[in-house]
């Protein structure tokens, strides 16, 4: 834990990107375990908040408002997040920053018939470059410090590795 110039323990900010009507459960045990270390920011659903069908006016809200500030992203993937079109936008902008990226696998993920876990494809690219980081709910759940552990990880990846090359999705599938 960091502490700022008073000894009050500073939060890190990781911004959580996920499909808001599949995973909503497994966000809110992700922040409800880690709020006393991170603060956890989400999207608060784009899809009301951003009135616009404006893609570049979308993206630089998505950077603004919710990437800048925090220094990873962390994708819950679950049954339809491969689908929707703002979690590949967070990606895409997270990947523009340069910030840390972290894919994790929740329970109710879509396992192919040859054990492929469906992930999104602009994290599945940087899953393969060697950019982001890809682990299970229980792993990154476990504790503090192995969220802390994968978080440094994905840090310490080079923006080189970064592919952000794929056009962004533009409707939920």
């Amino acid at each position: 834990m960091s502490y700022g110039v008073f000894g009050e323990p500073v939060k890190h900010r990781v911004f959580v990107s996920y499909h808001h009507h599949g995973d909503q459960a497994y966000y809110n045990l992700f922040s409800k375990t880690f709020h006393d270390t991170y603060d956890v920011l989400y999207d608060n659903s784009l899809e009301r908040s951003v009135d616009s069908d404006d893609v570049n006016y979308v993206m630089r809200r998505i950077r603004e408002n919710h990437i800048a500030g925090t220094s990873c992203t962390i994708v819950l993937v679950g049954a339809q997040t491969q689908y929707r079109k703002y979690v590949d936008w967070e990606i895409s902008a997270t990947l523009e920053k340069g910030h840390a990226l972290v894919g994790v696998q929740l329970p109710s993920a879509l396992i192919t018939a040859d054990q492929h876990v469906q992930v999104p494809l602009r994290l599945l690219d940087n899953i393969n470059s060697g950019f982001a980081l890809w682990v299970g709910w229980e792993q990154i759940t476990a504790s503090t410090t192995q969220l802390s552990n994968y978080i440094a990880n994905a840090k310490g990846r080079s923006t080189s590795l970064i592919d952000n090359s794929r056009a962004r999705r533009v409707r939920n599938g």
